[in-house]
């Protein structure tokens, strides 16, 4: 059964200050329309630019996901992308006046409890959803780091972490089911070791750290320097390692925290594929690094397999339109008109079809040995689908005309030979404006796509004599 696509209620707010900048940050969830996803909006600066949760804006993963479109960043996003996943949300924007989220205490805790403030609600639009049916993976080679995403009745996620060091070993958490990532990994805090935190702090970074919102596992003997800069980092006057190697006293809220947050950042990090999946993530030794390739990787064959999902019509059917009625609203006549019927059209979209045969006048030159349909009549064919549905929003279509203007990312993916049917699909990409249609239009045979391209035209009235 498809679900309801979610936004939240109300606007929730929250303020703290970034891990790394240290600066004083507000951040405000708002609802979102149908079919948006998670939008970052720089508030802070000139026209509120928006900065969408894709993967495609990974910048890079020095101590957490960072964005950046066009110059603009947000950083660390991968703590409040978690909880919008886990609890349900498909749509929401988030607006910050700061480069980066507030830190919190370091995990998800904070961000769940004000989505569920802010109360969640169905909106009146199907989810998309990727089922996964075939094993996906990634593993660098160097690290050992690994991603597996396997076919599972719904989203379940397995982390093991494995750093070498004694002060932390090796863990592993599961999630199960998403709704219960409130009780079982929400609360887990990030974590660094103390070697980490030394190079940190020599760049001037995670100027918003406290011991509150960061575990910090010593691994080697503290320096008296060391100690020191610890100690002013933290505004300490004392500093312990307690028996279970972790600084100052910290209590951990469970033994296996670390593998529970790398969980939490392994969901915050798939986010950015912009669907939502059906299947199981087992991560080995996981980070930012190699949960964001993987990311881009899955978010890559998500669109692939869009463009090559195949629509099926019963070509047995009446057609909507036969050639005489496409006659009346096209002003193509053999032997360039290249569609023979229309079989679905609405405000939005067109289906049409073209049986391709030996007596096509272009298979004379093209080629006398090897007849092939030349790829420009596949696009004009693709346009002159398109053209129906563009002219069909004009009472009086006989008095206008359609102009090409601009033709992207065309790809020819097939060879179309005489005997296919092909099938053509065009669809707006935005609403027609001021006589300006741009569309996406793919066309298919034998099961297969064969072409694509983004489309836009002009309609014009008929000169008049």
């Amino acid at each position: 059964m498809c679900k309801k696509q979610k936004t939240i209620k109300n606007e929730v707010t929250l303020s703290g200050v970034g891990l790394h900048t240290g600066n004083k940050v507000t951040m405000t969830f708002k609802p979102a329309p149908i079919n948006s996803g998670y939008a970052f909006v720089r508030i802070d600066l000139e026209g509120e630019p928006i900065i969408e949760a894709s993967a495609e804006y990974v910048i890079n993963t020095q101590r957490g996901t960072n964005l950046e479109k066009r110059g603009v960043f947000v950083n660390t996003s991968e703590h409040v992308l978690a909880a919008v996943v886990a609890l349900d949300i498909d749509n929401i924007i988030i607006e910050l006046n700061a480069p980066e989220p507030p830190i919190m205490d370091g995990s998800s805790k904070h961000f769940v409890a004000a989505l569920e403030k802010a109360e969640i609600q169905e909106q009146d639009a199907e989810r998309e959803e990727y089922v996964v049916k075939e094993v996906i993976s990634y593993k660098d080679e160097q690290t050992g780091s690994e991603i597996i995403l396997m076919p599972s009745p719904e989203y379940q996620i397995t982390s093991m972490v494995d750093f070498g060091t004694k002060v932390l070993g090796t863990q592993n958490a599961t999630l199960d089911k998403l709704s219960n990532f409130k009780e079982e990994i929400a609360d887990a805090r990030t974590f660094s070791f103390l070697h980490e935190l030394e190079a940190l702090l020599d760049n001037n970074l995670i100027k918003g750290g406290d011991l509150n919102n960061a575990i910090v596992y010593v691994d080697k003997e503290i320096s008296e320097e060391t100690m020191l800069k610890l100690k002013k980092a933290f505004n300490k006057e004392s500093l312990t390692v307690k028996p279970n190697g972790i600084l100052d006293n910290l209590t951990l809220r469970w033994a296996n925290e670390a593998a529970r947050h790398k969980l939490l950042d392994v969901i915050g990090d798939l986010a950015l594929v912009g669907t939502r999946i059906r299947g199981k993530v087992i991560a080995n030794k996981p980070g930012h690094l190699v949960n964001t390739i993987f990311a881009k990787k899955l978010q890559k064959i998500i669109k692939q397999e869009k463009r090559n999902n195949v629509p099926s019509y019963d070509l047995n059917l009446p057609p909507l339109m036969d050639i005489h009625k496409i006659m009346n609203i096209l002003p193509h006549r053999p032997p360039f008109l290249l569609i023979d019927r229309i079989i679905e059209l609405s405000p939005t979209h067109v289906v049409g079809m073209k049986n391709v045969t030996m007596n096509e006048s272009f298979f004379v030159g093209h080629f006398p040995d090897a007849p092939v349909m030349p790829g420009v009549l596949q696009v004009e064919a693709m346009a002159q689908c398109g053209g129906v549905l563009v002219l069909s929003t004009v009472p009086d279509p006989e008095n206008y005309l359609t102009y090409f203007m601009k033709m992207d990312n065309v790809k020819f993916k097939q060879k179309v030979l005489p005997g296919d049917t092909l099938i053509f699909r065009a669809e707006l990409i935005t609403p027609i404006r001021r006589g300006i249609c741009h569309m996406q239009a793919c066309a298919y045979a034998n099961g297969r796509l064969v072409a694509e391209a983004e489309l836009m035209a002009q309609i014009a009235k008929k000169p008049t004599e």
